[in-house]
């Protein structure tokens, strides 16, 4: 299956005792592979072309751990390694992946438009903080309403604590989590209850602790610096093989682990200058891959750049990226929930603002921008509303902040609920982040560990400088003390508190309007109005299809306000108040149903949100 799939590097074990063994290593004079365990044994591989070196070798079984030799000096692990049981410094170990029974023999994948992600953080996710602590999980998730989990990175990074953008080993299951077979257990658990998987992978840089790839080959450029350090070389000579390598990885992800999807982390952050980008390579060998495998697969990118060259087909000039997170609209939520205004939230604060992210996805589509102090952006006009995932709160918007605080530790309960409603009522592809469904008040943390000293101290001090912008208060908590990770546990015992159970219930309702309703399950921007009442601070969102139309009114507000909405003149239901009691609101003085002449006066809480439904005339 590996060859079909085109995923050759590494050790790729070929059955009774035979395991071929392949790595790029131009910078080699000789490579021979060290099996250390458990017997022990040295053999030279034959050099191919373009510095790879390659052989098979008899008498290696699954569970053999080896180091490749470099020029008979340094041993070194693999870079394709399949699994680290040792760490980043440790032997590599031969997997053999086809002694896994899968049961998702039926399973074709979720569209698109189907999309309901929740993103977690397998560390964190449980006390246990594996793969298999997760599975039982899931059924709630799915009542909930969710029908995709996007797990956060999970090759092989230093020590045991980590978000897991440090990795180093891009094909190696982290093995604090459960490793190998842990992953695919959950994988398959998922696909077992109508759950999609998607893989959060880093392509635009690799760790610094345990990365021995520079000693093998080109894998980074001379030419460009990135923020996180050496950047990948995706545009100079040799990166033929590095696009090689990390295409192999994408594919090995789909087809050893039947992952649905891959999340790319931070796409702004890879250059390349190539005619044809590697982004581009990418999303077409993971759409061809889909295609053979029978199932629908998507490729998703992080990307602040608002250029919708990233998610425009190849046909007009783009990468052909299915989806992207949209900054924008959680930049432009938050700012008006919270009134922040320092580092990028200087750009936002306005209510036309949100209504921009509601009708386009980007704010700024080449306007000036003050944090950036140039212009920024462009229009998506050809990027439908399926190509953008819009949150309240997500592992950066949460996680980078100088504490940690996420949105239930910042705002009231009314304007928790008012963002809640904003994202799921969208008609963009929402995501959740663990925890926030509930309202979940551990923080998330930033932590690390890394048994280099030096590098440690080197992070502790770059998040201080990282977070002087924002000013703000408060020490920045130790990435590397372990109480920075204990706390960032969720606390699942928080629902059984009536606010946390009610908030859950809410984001349950809300995925069924979303469900239900035609004018809300048809994600298209062009069916879709708005009109902001600045003085009011009120929001109102209209949407239409298939005969059907809502209204959505949402008071960002910190005072009760008399407001003239403009509810187009006919007879409208209300289908959703979080004023009511039921959502533990202060009481409405909306009613249930009214008949519009086309402008509808109302007395609005703070943070409340209705959602009206026309009554179809006889």
């Amino acid at each position: 299956m590996l060859m079909d799939a085109g995923v050759s590097l590494g050790a790729v074990y070929l059955g009774e005792g035979r395991c071929r063994f392949e790595v790029w290593a131009p910078l080699a004079e000789r490579v021979a592979v060290h099996v250390v365990r458990p017997r022990e044994c040295v053999v030279e591989l034959d050099r191919r072309e373009r510095g790879y070196y390659r052989g098979v070798l008899h008498g290696v079984e699954p569970g053999s751990r080896y180091f490749y030799l470099l020029d008979g000096k340094k041993e070194r692990p693999d870079p394709a390694s399949r699994y680290q049981p040792e760490g980043v410094h440790g032997p590599s170990q031969v997997v053999d992946g086809s002694t896994f029974v899968w049961s998702d023999a039926g399973w074709s994948g979720v569209l698109l438009p189907d999309l309901v992600i929740y993103e977690l953080h397998v560390g964190t996710f449980t006390p246990e903080g594996t793969f298999t602590a997760a599975i039982p999980h899931l059924w709630e998730l799915k009542k909930l309403g969710v029908t995709a989990v996007e797990i956060m990175p999970v090759a092989q990074f230093p020590g045991h604590r980590n978000w897991g953008y440090d990795g180093v080993y891009p094909f190696a299951v982290q093995n604090t989590y459960g490793g190998p077979d842990g992953l695919r257990q959950l994988v398959d658990a998922c696909h077992g209850i109508g759950l999609a998987v998607i893989l959060d992978v880093v392509y635009n840089h690799l760790g610094l602790e345990g990365n021995y790839l520079a000693e093998f080959a080109p894998y980074f450029s001379e030419r460009y610096t990135g923020s996180w350090g050496p950047a990948l070389n995706f545009d100079g000579p040799g990166s033929d093989e590095v696009r090689r390598f990390f295409v192999e990885n994408a594919l090995y992800w789909l087809t050893e682990f039947h992952v649905d999807g891959l999340r790319l982390d931070a796409v702004h952050g890879i250059t390349d200058m190539s005619a044809r980008p590697f982004l581009q390579e990418l999303a077409d060998a993971v759409r061809r891959q889909g295609e053979r495998l029978g199932r629908v697969v998507h490729v998703i990118a992080e990307s602040d750049l608002n250029d919708p060259r990233v998610i425009n087909p190849p046909e007009v000039g783009g990468y052909g990226i299915d989806a992207q997170w949209c900054d924008d609209f959680h930049h432009a939520l938050h700012s008006l929930l919270t009134g922040e205004r320092r580092g990028y939230y200087r750009d936002f604060g306005k209510l036309e603002h949100l209504a921009r992210a509601f009708r386009g996805g980007y704010v700024y589509t080449g306007q000036y921008s003050a944090y950036r102090q140039r212009r920024h952006g462009s229009p998506p006009r050809l990027s439908p509303a399926r190509r953008f995932v819009v949150f309240a709160q997500n592992h950066d918007q949460v996680g980078n902040r100088a504490r940690g605080e996420r949105l239930a530790s910042l705002v009231s309960f009314a304007k928790l609920k008012l963002a809640a409603c904003a994202v799921l009522l969208s008609p963009f592809i929402p995501l959740l982040f663990m925890g926030e469904e509930y309202g979940e008040l551990a923080p998330f943390l930033y932590f690390t560990s890394y048994s280099d000293p030096e590098l440690a101290e080197a992070v502790r001090r770059g998040r201080r400088e990282e977070f002087a912008d924002f000013a703000w208060e408060g020490q920045v908590p130790d990435p590397q003390a372990e109480n920075t990770f204990t706390r960032s546990r969720l606390n699942r015992d928080l629902r059984q508190q009536e606010r946390h159970r009610v908030l859950y219930r809410l984001y349950r309702q809300l995925l069924r309007l979303r469900r239900d309703l035609p004018a809300l399950a048809d994600m298209n921007r062009e069916n879709l109005d708005t009109a902001v009442l600045e003085r009011e601070r009120v929001l109102l969102v209209r949407r239409w299809s298939r005969g059907d139309e809502v209204c959505m009114f949402f008071s960002f507000g910190d005072a009760a306000v008399e407001a003239h909405l403009p509810l187009p003149a006919g007879h409208w239901c209300k289908k959703l108040d979080t004023g009511e009691e039921q959502w533990l609101g202060g009481g409405t003085a909306v009613p249930k149903a009214v008949d519009s002449p086309g402008i509808l006066t109302v007395t609005l809480e703070p943070g409340q949100c209705v959602l009206w439904q026309r009554v179809k005339e006889d």
